[in-house]
């Protein structure tokens, strides 16, 4: 584009939303390699004292969030995939429509990292690797990976979005 082929000054151009994609996908590389370095260096059901309220460990998930319709017979790991394809779609559709609104590219796109994470678990394995494990008086919290902890992040932050959006609109129309 040369000097004289300029966008006039009342032409704003719309943000990108690639890089939203890009943070997605470096969630995505660093749930992957925190996953092979567990099924590396673990056996299934090993697990290492870190603390004395937290634990590193091999579990697998053939279920969703706490192991909700794990004890199925293998259907629940095309319904997980599936539905992991839609909402992929769905948020690359989202991203692109507002990327100028960044807290919630932010919020999806790490809903995206997540998601994909353990869509690839559930295709190269049938089960989603856990290994993040908290305890406190002998109970356990399910183990978690890096990509719940990116889902459970960008839901926070779509609820906040969410809720600052509201107060903002309810401002506005009360001036």
């Amino acid at each position: 584009m040369s000097s004289s082929d300029t966008l006039p000054s009342s032409v704003t151009r719309k943000p990108a939303y690639w890089p939203w994609l890009v943070w997605a996908l470096v969630l995505i590389v660093i749930d992957q390699f925190t996953k092979q370095w567990i099924l590396s260096f673990f056996e299934y059901g090993d697990w290492t004292p870190v603390t004395s309220f937290f634990n590193i460990v091999r579990a697998h998930n053939t279920g969703a969030a706490f192991s909700f319709l794990a004890d199925h017979d293998g259907w629940q790991r095309w319904l997980f995939v599936g539905i992991g394809v839609i909402a992929t779609v769905l948020i690359v559709w989202q991203l692109r429509k507002h990327p100028e609104q960044k807290f919630f590219c932010f919020s999806i796109a790490s809903i995206l990292g997540g998601a994909i994470g353990n869509v690839i678990d559930r295709l190269q394995h049938g089960y989603v690797v856990d290994f993040l494990d908290f305890h406190l008086g002998g109970r356990h919290y399910p183990a978690f990976n890096v990509a719940d902890i990116a889902i459970c992040t960008g839901a926070a932050c779509l609820i906040l979005d969410e809720i600052l959006r509201a107060r903002r609109a309810k401002a506005a129309s009360s001036t």
